[in-house]
């Protein structure tokens, strides 16, 4: 039998999470972004040492913060300079669900001159996530002649 370099049922990249909380906030993104848990492991000392979850089709790898090993949380840090990118079916839908189970709403949602409608959300955990759904094909000529209020709507 052939060892595959790359698991089956796993992408090429995938997001991995410090949390303070990891137990707690694998049930938020259940409640908020209708995540499926994939597995959980314990770490010696009891905190999570590694877990794996589905959002949309899509895998998170996430696990305890572990400060001695350099594995910090977002909080630890003061916040994170990476946001999540998610396309899903209907964005409204999503970012509602996300807001009643205690995500902020950091930009509501709104269509966009590159042709998503989309809003971006932080977790209870300091997590930014961007949340999409593709509504209209636009050239990249197309995006640079519409207007936009800032280079936030960029990102």
């Amino acid at each position: 039998m052939t060892i595959r370099s790359i698991p089956e049922n796993y992408p090429r990249v995938t997001p991995y999470l410090a949390i303070d909380g990891a137990a707690a906030a694998i049930d938020f993104y259940k409640k908020a972004f209708n995540a499926t848990e994939r597995m959980r492991m314990a770490a010696p000392d009891g905190r999570i040492g590694h877990a794996e979850i589905e959002i949309e089709g899509g895998l998170i790898m996430l696990a305890d913060a572990h400060p001695e090993m350099g594995f910090r949380s977002p909080q630890a840090l003061g916040g994170s300079p990476v946001r999540i990118h998610i396309y899903v079916e209907n964005v409204d839908a999503f970012s509602s669900r996300a807001a009643a189970a205690g995500a902020e709403i950091l930009r509501p949602v709104a269509d966009q001159f590159y042709g998503d409608r989309s809003c971006q959300l932080l977790d209870p955990y300091g997590h930014t996530w961007s949340i999409a759904t593709h509504v209209e094909d636009v050239s990249p000529e197309e995006m640079q002649r519409r207007p936009r209020s800032s280079t936030a709507d960029l990102c």
